[in-house]
């Protein structure tokens, strides 16, 4: 009897969902007997031409890592949705947009300039940009098109599943593989899998107090106590704003959390959801004091949606050239 097929692929990300599968440990082996992966770049050598070869809805399940950013993401996001029965959105950047959907406080110009003419280390005296198409000796060569917008997974095509996490924790993930391998039946589509309908504050074991921010800090600069919450102590943590199921282990080593998890339960805007915890928490009345504070914080857009600009209301910011280009077409 032939095995179910099963594709792994990495887009706009950082490579830690990657690694998240592979420390699946000895039990990886339980993937390997259970599926026959007819893709997975970042293990071993496949070509995308036997993966389009494949029919359609040919693929039982593919984890699908990384947001979108350019052309040749695209074209694997809706050809695998295609070949695939199941597509999960596999960590923060499928599902959010993650690190690399802080992008989108800037545009293709924008970040041109800035990494191929602008930065110390770049020696590019005719400032050259990257090119879709150049002529050599031996035929055209081809890049992909960088976009203006980073999008989600879920933006491009239609997804079935969401595993979140940056990177999704071990558990999450052999608990997904475990219910494919048995068979198990999976929730309604469009569920969060491996996460909780509660925040990460309620997993946290830390004492919460009201009205006790006084400053705000960065991590290096201060030593928080142990047993008291990150937030009342000032230092930026997401859990009040953020889906629990991770078991708040960041917080629990003085670190807080970051948000990968994306939005809690209700919340529509993640980022307005933790601006909100943080202005009703602060200890003053006084506007010009409560300005004051809150200046502490060094960028706004990285601390309130570090992994979910793509996916908030913002979605992006909009840049005066693209804003009088907009109008000038009115």
């Amino acid at each position: 009897m032939a095995k179910p097929k099963m594709a792994l692929y990495w887009a706009a990300s950082c490579g830690g969902c990657e690694i998240a599968v592979v420390r699946l440990y000895e039990k990886i082996l339980d993937l390997a007997n259970a599926f026959e992966i007819v893709l997975w770049p970042c293990i071993m050598d496949f070509k995308y031409k036997d993966v389009e070869a494949l029919p359609d809805k040919s693929i039982m399940v593919t984890l699908f890592n990384g947001a979108i950013r350019n052309s040749e993401q695209e074209h694997m996001a809706r050809m695998l949705r295609d070949k695939s029965q199941v597509l999960v959105a596999y960590g923060a950047c499928a599902h959010l947009g993650g690190i690399p959907g802080l992008g989108n406080v800037s545009n293709r110009q924008g970040i041109f300039q800035r990494v191929y003419r602008e930065t110390p280390s770049t020696a590019n005296e005719e400032g050259t940009y990257p090119q879709l198409s150049s002529q050599v000796p031996e035929g055209e060569l081809t890049l992909p098109e960088f976009y203006d917008t980073v999008r989600t997974l879920d933006q491009v095509v239609p997804v079935d599943y969401y595993v979140p996490g940056c990177p999704p924790v071990k558990e999450q993930t052999e608990a997904v593989v475990q219910a494919l391998i048995k068979g198990a039946e999976l929730p309604p589509p469009g569920s969060v899998i491996g996460a909780s309908e509660k925040t990460v504050c309620d997993d946290c074991p830390r004492t919460k107090e009201d009205k006790s921010i006084k400053a705000i800090y960065r991590t290096y600069q201060i030593i928080p106590e142990p047993e008291k919450c990150l937030l009342n102590q000032g230092i930026l943590c997401a859990g009040p704003a953020t889906r629990g199921g991770c078991g708040a282990p960041c917080p629990q080593v003085n670190m807080p959390c970051i948000g990968c998890y994306g939005p809690a339960p209700g919340a529509v805007d993640q980022g307005a959801k933790l601006l909100s915890a943080v202005t009703s928490n602060i200890d003053s009345r006084d506007p010009e004091e409560i300005e004051r504070i809150l200046d502490a914080i060094p960028d706004a857009i990285a601390a309130f949606y570090m992994f979910g600009l793509p996916v908030s209301l913002l979605r992006r910011l909009r840049l005066e050239r693209e804003a009088a280009t907009a109008e000038s077409a009115h």
